[in-house]
């Protein structure tokens, strides 16, 4: 490749790749938030996402990061284990598994599993992030407390996380407004939810949000205060048997949303190219060891992001490359503007992620097409069994029918953030 060619594909892609940054980087938050991980956690799934799955992927739009639809399953795994550096053995197992899924050559694995069973765990995943996320919205208590005394809910954290969903749902109901790709509704949101925040605190209001209700991301002065940032495995978990188990559930539910994402990316590619997913599994793989051994969350192939780079015009990798560096520029250079950010904000972004994992029409479309498609999108199991699942789905709906139908369907239905 010459340097001419390399400076227009450069130029063709930056503008995508700071589209994607601007999506991804309240995304990344906000996952780490509802899987209890720390901030750092997500922003380094996102980097290595973008730089090294990017980089190793024979797909030229689809972005990779911290997947909402993981969060449920990690939060339930770092509440089991107690630690988040015995938790990355377990991503750390995971990506041992895609790789060599990906050398067995399992690409096709999701034409065996129905879409009822697999929209019927992405939607128990979301109903669990918003009710993960109301404690945030609230001002740091939940529901039953609330109950028992309304005054203790944040009035500054409630009135933020309204006005954030109003943002975000005004913005994309309206044509002019959502046709500018540069600049997200979540990444307004959160810019409101900022300046909002600053002006009760200038105010001297009661509104404003204690710190413990921002994002608290560690601020590196040096690059040994770099070092102290970053988690690494705790080495003990491999003896666990409960890590395993972790690994493998997070590794199958993984493949699946990346294979699922890749489908319905490649049907967005205008230039109609075919993504190898076989390497995209290999690719995967090798981005969530790195992911773990250096304190990030779980990586997948995410469809939201992947339609943001294509609608923003990227034409290469190099937009996705483009947008994991952005992230690590971000982080390392104005982690004190992202300091600023009220979990609020986040919680809305995760609420209506929540909300369109789990929207009523979906439920009535599989009620629609009759019990035997229901069923196996009903009783699911939202702590990630998901093989067990798809056992039970498949003696259910496992007929050639199901499949041609989900391949049809699963676009518009599939929403990973």
């Amino acid at each position: 490749m010459d340097s001419q060619h390399r400076g227009r594909l450069l130029k063709q892609n930056f503008a995508s790749g700071l589209v994607v940054f601007l999506v991804a980087l309240p995304l990344c938050l906000g996952i780490a938030l509802a899987s209890n991980a720390p901030p750092l956690a997500g922003i380094i799934s996102g980097i290595i996402g973008g730089v090294v799955v990017g980089w190793l992927s024979s797909s030229h739009i689809s972005v990779a990061g911290p997947a909402a639809g993981l969060s449920a399953i990690v939060l339930s795994a770092i509440t089991e284990l107690g630690s988040f550096e015995l938790f990355l053995c377990a991503g750390l197992i995971a990506g041992v598994v895609q790789l060599l899924l990906g050398f067995m050559r399992a690409g096709s694995i999701t034409n065996y599993i129905p879409i009822a069973v697999i929209e019927g765990m992405l939607a128990g995943i979301g109903i669990l992030i918003i009710f993960k996320e109301q404690p945030y919205a609230l001002g740091g208590v939940g529901l039953s407390a609330v109950w028992q005394d309304v005054s203790q809910i944040h009035f500054g954290a409630v009135l933020i996380t309204l006005i954030s969903m109003a943002i975000m749902l005004g913005w994309d109901a309206i044509p002019h407004l959502k046709k500018i790709k540069w600049l997200p509704s979540a990444l307004v949101a959160v810019c409101v939810g900022i300046l909002l925040n600053q002006i009760f605190i200038w105010a001297d209001s009661g509104w404003a949000l204690p710190r413990s209700q921002l994002v608290q991301l560690p601020v590196a002065d040096e690059w040994q205060d770099l070092q102290q940032m970053i988690l690494f495995p705790n080495w003990r978990g491999l003896l666990s048997p409960t890590v395993w188990t972790i690994g493998l559930t997070i590794a199958v539910v993984a493949s699946i949303e990346t294979l699922l994402s890749m489908e319905a990316a490649d049907r967005l590619d205008v230039h109609r190219r075919i993504t190898d997913t076989n390497q995209e599994l290999r690719s995967q793989g090798v981005g969530n060891i790195l992911a773990s051994l250096v304190g990030g969350l779980p990586i997948t192939a995410v469809i939201v992001r992947s339609s943001a780079n294509v609608n923003a015009g990227a034409t290469h990798k190099l937009s996705t490359i483009i947008h994991g560096l952005l992230l690590l520029v971000c982080v390392l250079a104005i982690p004190q503007l992202l300091n600023k950010m009220p979990l609020a904000c986040l919680a809305a972004v995760l609420m209506l992620v929540g909300y369109r994992l789990a929207r009523p029409q979906i439920f009535v479309h599989f009620w629609r097409k009759g019990i035997y498609q229901f069923i196996p999108f009903f009783f699911h199991d939202d702590r990630g069994g998901l093989p067990r699942s798809a056992e039970r789905g498949g003696n259910w709906a496992g007929d050639q029918h199901s499949f041609h139908f989900a391949r049809q369907y699963e676009t518009s239905l599939l929403f990973e953030p």
